[in-house]
């Protein structure tokens, strides 16, 4: 029963990773960011695979989850590059949208102590009764708030992929030591 304390870690930072997930989805929703929707969404199924593959003893589901954890990672690189602009990223291009919206990001539209401003939304065509608002003077402005939570996502992640690899390797020194018996 030595694999308890690492089996039970693993569970926390999935459980961890579920709540946090699902919170970015929500905001990620919210601001009609539909690639982010669409990977958060493979993201909690791997995780809660990562979970039953915890709690049921399933190394092959672990070993998924730790996969898709560096997958997570380099996802979550990847958005930290754009909203901070590295590379020749614009955080204002539409690749996070995939051209299907003019919002950008809720945090950019509802940032955090925010003074909010009309923009025209003549050019813009119809928005089903939304208006597209600029936050001037913010506390912080929405870029670090994305990359605050694409910095909490990794190390998450990190943590839960040496988590998941410690366990993997328990589960099968466990089955070695019982078949050699």
């Amino acid at each position: 029963m030595g694999s308890c304390s690492g089996r039970c870690t693993l569970l926390v930072l999935c459980a961890l990773q579920l709540v946090t997930a699902l919170e970015r989805q929500v905001f990620d929703f919210l601001g009609y960011q539909w690639a982010p929707i669409l990977v958060n969404f493979i993201h909690i199924v791997v995780v809660i695979l990562g979970l039953f593959g915890t709690i049921q003893y399933r190394p092959r589901y672990i070993v998924v989850y730790a996969v898709w954890a560096a997958i997570w990672v380099t996802w979550n690189t990847f958005v930290i590059c754009f909203y901070l602009e590295v590379g020749g990223l614009s955080k204002d291009s539409e690749l996070l949208t995939f051209n299907l919206s003019q919002h950008r990001s809720w945090w950019r539209e509802h940032g955090l102590g925010c003074l909010h401003e009309e923009v025209s939304t003549a050019s813009l065509g119809a928005l089903h009764g939304q208006a597209l608002v600029s936050g001037a003077s913010c506390a912080l402005e929405h870029s670090y708030v994305e990359v605050l939570h694409s910095s909490l996502q990794i190390l998450v992640a990190l943590l839960g992929f040496v988590y998941s690899c410690y366990v993997v390797s328990t589960f099968t020194e466990e089955e070695d030591s019982c078949l050699h018996k």
